[in-house]
C-alpha cells in the first residue's frame, strides 16, 4: 500500500499520475473530496468493485457514484434532458450527487439493481479534479463510511491503520470534510432529495 501525501490545493503531479496507474492496474484507492474522504477505482474493473463493496459491506441495491470531471462526461454515462442539464449547471462542480438514468455505456454492476440508475457527481477538489485529468475517464466511487460507523473517515493516518491492508494507495489531501454530499434523485418526478449532505438545497428549491 502506498501512501501519497499530496498537497491539498496545487498537488504534485507525478505522484497522482502514480495514483492514477495505480487505479488503472485494478487497484483501490481513498481520496479526498469536496464533501469527505472517498474509495475509488477503476470504472470497469469488477474485483475492484466488489473489494469496495466488502470494504462498504454494501449490497446490490447500493448505489455507487461516477465521479466525473465536467457536464460533457456526464452525458455520456447518464440520459440528461435540458431542466436536468441546468440543475446539474448550477451545481458543478460541487458536493452533490445526483441519481440519473444510466445509459448504456454503463456497465449493468454500477447501476442499481432495479432502478437502473446511476450516482454521478463532479468534485470541486483538485486532488480528484487532477486525477480524472490524468485517467481521461471517471472513477467508480462511494464514500469513505465503515459498517457501524456513524462518519465518514477524514484522516490518512486513520484510514491507513484501520483498511490498509485493503487499499492499494491513499491520497492524503489532509482533512476535508465529515459530511458526505447532499443526494439528489433527478431520475424521479419530480426530482427529490434523498440525503441532506454538505450541498445546500435551496438550487432545488427547497
Amino acid at each position: 500500500m502506498q501512501r501519497f501525501e499530496l498537497h491539498p490545493k496545487n498537488p504534485q503531479q507525478r505522484l497522482v499520475r502514480q495514483a492514477a496507474e495505480i487505479v488503472r492496474g485494478g487497484g483501490v484507492i481513498a481520496y479526498p473530496t469536496d464533501s469527505c474522504y472517498a474509495l475509488g477505482c477503476h470504472i470497469g474493473d469488477k474485483d475492484a468493485l466488489e473489494r469496495i463493496r466488502r470494504i462498504r459491506d454494501a449490497d446490490r441495491h447500493h448505489h455507487f457514484t461516477l465521479v466525473c470531471r465536467d457536464l460533457t462526461e456526464i452525458a455520456k454515462y447518464a440520459r440528461v434532458d435540458t431542466p436536468q442539464f441546468r440543475l446539474l449547471k448550477t451545481c458543478t462542480p460541487g458536493p452533490y450527487t445526483f441519481l440519473l438514468e444510466a445509459t448504456r455505456e454503463v456497465p449493468r454492476r454500477l447501476q442499481h439493481e432495479k432502478r437502473r440508475t446511476i450516482g454521478i457527481r463532479v468534485p470541486d477538489h483538485p486532488v480528484p479534479r487532477m486525477l480524472l485529468e490524468e485517467l481521461g475517464e471517471p472513477i467508480m466511487s462511494s464514500t469513505l463510511m465503515l459498517p457501524g460507523d456513524e462518519l465518514p473517515l477524514n484522516d490518512a493516518a486513520e484510514i491507513e491503520s484501520r483498511l490498509g491492508a485493503q487499499l492499494d494507495a491513499i491520497l492524503d489531501g489532509g482533512a476535508c470534510g465529515l459530511e458526505p454530499t447532499t443526494v439528489v434523485d433527478l431520475a424521479a418526478t419530480p426530482p427529490a432529495v434523498v440525503r441532506v449532505g454538505r450541498g445546500s438545497v435551496a438550487p432545488f428549491g427547497l
